[in-house]
């Protein structure tokens, strides 16, 4: 009777500190969750940057082969804005690879194919620059939930920022923004979509081969 006993109080003891302990623990593997958040968000923030920082347009292309210059920069309008862009900034990963340092990157916001019904955003990579820029490459999800994101450009000759760019059109042909302002939106830890924002700075600006 006495085992029975102390067996019940130790039990009562047991469930009153699980009872005391338990909203702790959830509570920080609720601040886990958010700092990885925070974390993803910002290692794609400085993902794009980097990117950007070493974009470039090239006039040394073979015009038998392509009939428009390969390289480009394209962004689009509005809160869900795709950009697509050449850049310096590709890693081969295999010494044997048929790859340079060259690659066509695209940035947009799209549905996240691990989560039916969420956003994210998307980097795809294309190391072989040709003259099918939309299609072709590897996509990788950087960020899931995002309900937005939005470049401007800054152009030094209007000495404004500018929603869109294109070098395929002839008003933008010979040369890139020299700054890209960044702003994905996220839901925050309160519900509510949170703004982050930062900028890159392009190096150069002017087609290669001039």
């Amino acid at each position: 009777m006495e085992l029975m006993i102390s067996i019940g109080i130790l039990a009562l003891v047991a469930g009153l500190v699980w009872g005391s302990f338990s909203p702790i623990w959830q509570a920080r593997e609720e601040v886990e969750i958010q700092a990885n958040r925070y974390h993803a968000i910002r290692l794609a923030m400085d993902r794009m940057r980097r990117d950007l920082a070493m974009a470039f347009i090239s006039d040394r292309y073979d015009p038998k082969r392509y009939r428009e210059r390969p390289t480009h920069f394209v962004g689009e309008r509005g809160d869900r804005g795709r950009l697509r862009f050449t850049t310096f900034s590709h890693n081969r990963l295999y010494v044997d690879a048929r790859e340079s340092d060259q690659a066509l990157v695209e940035y947009r916001v799209d549905r996240d194919p691990n989560e039916p019904g969420v956003n994210a955003l998307i980097r795809r990579v294309k190391p072989i620059i040709d003259d099918d820029p939309e299609r072709g490459g590897t996509e990788m999800v950087l960020v899931s939930g995002v309900l937005g994101l939005t470049f401007e450009y800054w152009d030094v000759e209007k000495e404004e920022w500018v929603p869109e760019w294109d070098t395929t059109d002839v008003a933008w042909a010979n040369r890139l923004p020299h700054r890209v302002r960044i702003t994905l939106t996220a839901e925050g830890d309160d519900g509510k979509p949170k703004k982050y924002v930062t900028q890159a700075t392009i190096t150069l600006t002017t087609p290669l081969g001039r």
